[in-house]
């Protein structure tokens, strides 16, 4: 039976439980999510002693390299678009920029591109696995931990990577460090405000618990950030996201992958994300202050 309340080890608030999610992805275990109401998150509970178990999964498309299925071959080409779009997006904020470190590059295909526009590189990737792929193609760049990185970047980013962090204050305290007085912080994360995440519930394939420790809200992630002295620049969405995490959510909730009505509901998530803001992903641009 779960508990009725927790204290959240974020931000030290109540909270209180909402409801279970499944694990689809690699055990079918349960999870209950938290809810804390003065930061508007959720959070998982509890957190496994060993969460490097739950990221043992082969389906896990993070730390896939390119294979020749036509749901990975349509994967692959939507997070090429998205490469071009990220590469925009950052030099529009930060135009000068020529130097990048990425947390939680996985097989690293976002830093190769980035290394082929003219970046000077650098990534973090905890995963050993994931970590030995990316570094055969950029020259052992990509190391375990951020006490292994030297120098200052103009760019740090972090494309869905906080919501897995187990101390995110203690992250952003070590990054603050290692970004340029400059320096953009570029943090991308699930929303679960969104229409799909609404429509899903528990079914949103985005919770991914429990790989997913934090969900935030808009709300949650401005006030984490400016707590840690961090100003926000501007937001932008990941628009295929929508459709990426409806298309799993279908499959969760009713077994059957149902592409119509995927499409369907992502592209009704982007349609009333212009209005509302509350997109299925949001990317947020940080400077110090």
């Amino acid at each position: 039976m779960s508990q009725l309340s927790i204290i959240s080890p974020l931000s030290s608030e109540i909270a209180e439980f909402k409801f279970s999610v499944k694990d689809h992805l690699v055990t079918g275990e349960n999870f209950d999510l938290f809810y804390d109401a003065k930061w508007d998150m959720y959070l998982t509970y509890p957190v496994p002693n060993n969460l490097d178990k739950y990221y043992q999964s082969e389906n896990y498309q993070p730390h896939q390299l390119y294979h020749k299925s036509f749901f990975n071959s349509v994967y692959n080409f939507v997070r090429t678009l998205n490469y071009k779009y990220k590469y925009k997006l950052i030099k529009s904020f930060a135009p000068n920029a020529d130097s990048i470190l990425d947390y939680g590059t996985a097989t690293g295909e976002f830093l190769a591109y980035l290394q082929k526009k003219g970046f000077h590189i650098a990534g973090v990737e905890p995963n050993a696995s994931a970590r030995k792929q990316a570094n055969k193609s950029l020259n052992n760049t990509v190391k375990d931990a951020l006490d292994n990185i030297n120098g200052q970047y103009d760019i740090i980013s972090l494309w869905h990577v906080l919501e897995h962090v187990k101390d995110p204050v203690h992250l952003l305290k070590s990054m603050d460090k290692l970004l340029t007085p400059d320096g953009i912080l570029v943090v991308a994360v699930p929303n679960f405000k969104s229409y799909d995440a609404q429509y899903y519930g528990k079914h949103w394939a985005a919770f991914d618990v429990p790989r997913h420790l934090w969900h935030f809200s808009p709300h949650a992630i401005n006030k984490l950030f400016m707590q840690q002295g961090f100003t926000l620049l501007g937001q932008k969405p990941l628009l295929f996201d929508s459709f990426y995490v409806s298309l799993l959510s279908e499959k969760y909730k009713t077994n059957r992958k149902n592409y119509f009505n995927a499409f369907f509901r992502g592209l009704l998530s982007n349609n009333k994300a212009r209005k509302s803001g509350q997109y299925s992903s949001v990317i947020y641009f940080f400077t110090k202050s």
